[in-house]
């Protein structure tokens, strides 16, 4: 049985030295790695996709339906979804759209069939790869690598703002009218009468603007503002 699911989903990848073990599954939720998620209804391919992801040494956990996935509690590092268009509950597209909604990581497609309408709704909500099987094993780890890259790289954008939005707070109503000013290019005389206060006070203001947001120089000040959106005034 077990060649006959790898005929039926996997092509034959040449040169595969490696010996597939099946994938583990965190012990505990305070364990947490870089995981890849199987959501297929298939109880044939949620045993020989991980197994065969496991010789790229890849963590894989697999899920029956849509709604076994989302009732999970993720501890994961890093995360991609690999889906089946056809659910037993929601389609595919469907759990795309709500994962989308709940900034889940990135998803590949994988179908039966070859569904152009399909193919082109999932690619534009963003999906990574659709494949049609038999796909190729190299193909699958591929466009996994290229979810689970994408998926650290935004959870590190989202860190970084999270943190910037965290130093903005601290600053006085005061100094968040001093920011627009100065990150605006107005010199300290001009941002003072803007706000009619005297220059003294502006450059206590903007000094403490530069030690709350642990800006190390103008420049690097006036990047934070761009990432955070904040207008500013020339």
């Amino acid at each position: 049985m077990q060649t006959i699911c790898r005929e039926a989903y996997l092509a034959p990848v040449p040169h595969l030295n490696r010996t597939p073990s099946f994938a583990c599954k965190p012990s505990s939720p305070e364990q947490v790695c870089e995981m890849t998620y199987l959501v297929d209804d298939d109880p044939c391919v949620r045993r020989e996709i991980p197994a065969s992801l496991a010789a790229f040494d890849l963590n894989v956990l697999a899920f029956a339906s849509a709604s076994e996935y989302l009732d999970f509690v993720r501890t994961d590092t890093a995360a991609c979804v690999i889906l089946n268009t056809c659910l037993p509950d929601l389609s595919g597209l469907e759990l795309q759209q709500r994962l989308a909604e709940k900034g889940d990581p990135p998803v590949i497609f994988i179908s039966d069939k070859c569904d152009i309408a399909s193919t082109v709704r999932a690619m534009k909500a963003g999906a990574i790869e659709f494949l049609s099987k038999p796909f190729n094993l190299q193909a699958l780890y591929s466009a996994v690598r290229i979810a689970l890259d994408r998926d650290r790289e935004l959870r590190q954008g989202k860190a970084e703002m999270a943190k910037l939005q965290e130093r903005f707070s601290l600053l006085t109503p005061r100094e968040r009218e001093v920011l627009p000013l100065i990150v605006g290019g107005l010199l300290n005389k001009q941002a003072a009468s803007v706000l009619g206060i005297s220059a003294v006070t502006l450059q206590m203001h903007r000094g403490q603007v530069m030690r709350k947001t642990q800006a190390k120089s103008f420049a690097e000040l006036v990047r934070m503002a761009m990432k955070l959106h904040i207008p500013y005034e020339n």
